[in-house]
């Protein structure tokens, strides 16, 4: 059995010992169809039935009963632990795992090492990406997601900042290049895109409405890239209103628009929303992105 499989262990566990999902979803904490996720990922995992479905709820397998045997033993060695180490869990040590949306490593960073520096016993992970990491799967303790809110039902999703965009340019590229009027803006200039022309963020969906697809002379990647890019001179292009007040050489030729912008979310698994270290950083988050610039 692997680390991350065993939740599902557990899972399979209680409900063979209570028989019926609701019970189970009870006890561990999570929402019934969590529970029943858990089962059927394990039973494909491990190629046999662990339980009879009907009506009355679910009745072990021979299978069901094997693992419900080798399940009480590894519960039992869990409650010793539990019983030597208690008294050390509302330290905040160990190791949190943060995962964030790309390009927002300025604004993390600053509060990641003024956290661990109140926690010097805390190893911090800070992982910024595309990939949404699984929260059900202990692959991270917070993550801030962008776009629609998180609909998973065993996360806790609170609203968080919303990152505003205007579209900018390099002085030293409106030095070569000339600064063209508001009208003349989609002619004259070329601009810093998403490779991905068809993304979803929402600046470039005006984008795609508005600037010829040739006018994209520069394509990047990630929003990592595309920050580097135009305070690089490359083009004109779309960068969070919070990174463009610290960067005095950047010219903005369009006020941020609400539609340009992303709400973000914090997002947090139910069994770990409570815990001590999970609960330390998020109060301390809030109460420095507060003062982040840019926000609405």
């Amino acid at each position: 059995m692997s680390v991350e499989n065993w939740d599902e262990f557990r899972t399979a566990f209680q409900v063979a010992k209570l028989g019926t999902v609701s019970g189970a979803a009870q006890v561990l904490g999570v929402h019934h169809a969590t529970v029943i996720r858990h089962i059927d990922a394990l039973e494909a995992r491990l190629g046999v039935k662990l339980f009879q479905r009907h009506a009355r709820g679910y009745t072990p397998t021979e299978a069901g009963l094997d693992l419900l045997k080798v399940a009480q033993t590894t519960d039992d060695q869990f409650s010793q632990l539990v019983s030597r180490i208690k008294g050390r869990g509302e330290e905040v040590a160990g190791e949190i795992v943060i995962t964030t949306l790309p390009g927002m490593a300025g604004l993390m960073a600053p509060v990641l090492a003024d956290f661990q520096r109140e926690h010097p016993n805390l190893v911090v992970r800070y992982l910024a990406g595309e990939r949404v990491f699984r929260l059900e799967y202990g692959e991270a303790h917070v993550a801030i997601r962008g776009g629609r809110p998180p609909q998973e039902p065993d996360n806790v999703v609170q609203p968080f900042y919303f990152q505003q965009y205007g579209l900018y340019a390099h002085k030293d590229y409106l030095d070569r290049c000339g600064r063209p009027g508001p009208e003349r803006l989609a002619c004259d200039l070329n601009f810093v895109a998403l490779d991905n022309l068809e993304s979803r963020a929402p600046f470039m969906v005006w984008f795609r409405e508005n600037i010829a697809p040739e006018r994209a002379a520069f394509r990047v990647s990630d929003l990592d890239a595309m920050v580097q890019a135009i305070l690089s001179g490359a083009g004109a292009g779309f960068l969070p209103t919070w990174l463009a007040l610290n960067e005095p050489d950047l010219v903005e030729l369009k006020a941020p628009r609400e539609a340009w912008g992303s709400q973000t979310w914090l997002v947090t698994h139910v069994d770990l929303h409570r815990t001590p270290k999970v609960q330390a950083f998020l109060s301390f988050l809030k109460t420095r992105a507060k003062s982040w610039p840019g926000g609405a």
